[in-house]
């Protein structure tokens, strides 16, 4: 029986993502796959035996909503140590299924209908729709994709009476710049003046390069009191399948926090949340991981430094930004197709991170991969027809 009303979507303007697509067409065509963003090699050992070890001794049932409390007091302990700020594991800590889930539940948490909400793009695709589907108004700063500096006086130029958070990145995908600490203190001081909340996405903490420090919105403390922090162990640990993120925010904010997140998803994969919480208990594990993907970074730089690419060294996460402008007139769209298709690489084409689509003649390369993956693909790149 067919129905009588046609379904309204919620999200018309919303189809199958970039990365999807592009993923597919990889795969169809036998191409190397650096365009969406998972490492290509596996998990430590060690950790998987952490895995078993908490799976055959029963930690299979639901683990308590907010989190199992041995995960939540390890990232209590570790976050203390990087920002010197002290979040409550009791109230101020929920785990949840992935940062995308903490970002959404955090703008579902403070956005209302009519209200306003900035984001600086080009800006990770979960963004714009979570604002959207709570009713709000996304007000976009835009920044050129190889951007050097924030100007604040522009950012504040875009700020209404009904402007109620702030959604920021950093390290920043897709193009990984860090911020630097007067960029967290002008936000902050912008936040106090509009009485705004912000929503920090930081899932690529441990990646930052070149002697730089991640900021977290966490240590500066009059941000601290109205932001949520979102982060994951799928980028630090390699383990992007599991899915298993966290949100570091003020007790008050908490409680409305989990009242979405119970609803959401409850809770996450017990044996996951007691094995990286044991696997946490050694630094090293989280604090190595910056010199590793510098090393595979400066592989990837190195091999395609003959191309003509227009370079500015990625500053954190695991994706570098390259500029064909110099090069090729083809759309960002078609030319990352074509490379999939006749060169065997795939990337994405950034402007699918800008809402109109704006074509920068940039691709987003992705390398967390082997190293001859990356020596395969920077070869195959430089045979291409540009």
């Amino acid at each position: 029986m067919l129905l009588k009303k046609t379904l309204q979507s919620k999200l018309p303007q919303v189809g199958t993502t970039i990365f999807t697509k592009m993923s597919a067409l990889a795969e169809t065509h036998g191409a190397l796959n650096l365009a969406q963003g998972f490492p290509e090699f596996d998990c430590a050992p060690e950790l998987q035996q952490l895995v078993d070890k908490y799976v055959r001794s029963g930690k299979n049932q639901y683990a308590p909503m907010p989190g199992a409390l041995p995960l939540r007091e390890a990232i209590s302990k570790k976050t203390e140590e990087a920002s010197q700020h002290e979040y409550d594991p009791i109230t101020e800590i929920t785990i949840t299924s992935g940062a995308t889930e903490a970002l959404f539940v955090a703008i579902s948490a403070v956005v209302h209908p009519g209200d306003e909400v900035i984001i600086f793009e080009p800006a990770y695709d979960s963004y714009v729709p979570a604002v959207e589907l709570s009713g709000g108004i996304p007000v976009f700063v835009t920044l050129d994709p190889q951007y050097d500096a924030i100007d604040w006086e522009v950012v504040k130029s875009h700020v209404t009476g009904k402007t109620r958070a702030m959604i920021i990145n950093t390290p920043h995908n897709p193009t990984g710049k860090v911020w630097a600490a007067s960029d967290l203190k002008a936000l902050a001081t912008l936040a106090d003046e509009h009485d705004l909340y912000v929503i920090s996405d930081e899932v690529y903490e441990y990646i930052v390069f070149d002697g730089r420090e991640h900021i977290s919105a966490s240590s500066i403390p009059s941000l601290a009191t109205r932001s949520f922090v979102c982060g994951s162990f799928g980028k630090t640990f390699h383990t992007t399948g599991w899915k298993l993120g966290f949100c570091l925010a003020p007790a008050w904010l908490t409680v409305e926090f989990r009242k979405i997140h119970q609803f959401l998803v409850f809770s996450v994969v017990t044996p996951l949340q007691f094995a990286v919480a044991e696997f946490l208990a050694e630094p090293e594990h989280y604090l190595a991981l910056s010199a590793f993907y510098e090393r595979k970074r400066d592989l990837f730089i190195g091999a395609i430094s003959d191309i003509g690419f227009i370079l500015k060294l990625s500053e954190g996460s695991f994706f570098q930004n390259v500029s064909y402008a110099n090069l090729s007139d083809e759309n960002d769209v078609a030319l990352a197709e074509r490379l999939t298709r006749e060169a065997g690489v795939a990337s994405i084409p950034v402007s699918a991170f800008y809402t109109r689509e704006t074509d920068y003649k940039t691709l987003r390369f992705c390398f967390a991969k082997h190293d001859e993956t990356l020596l395969k693909a920077a070869g195959l790149l430089s045979k291409a027809s540009w």
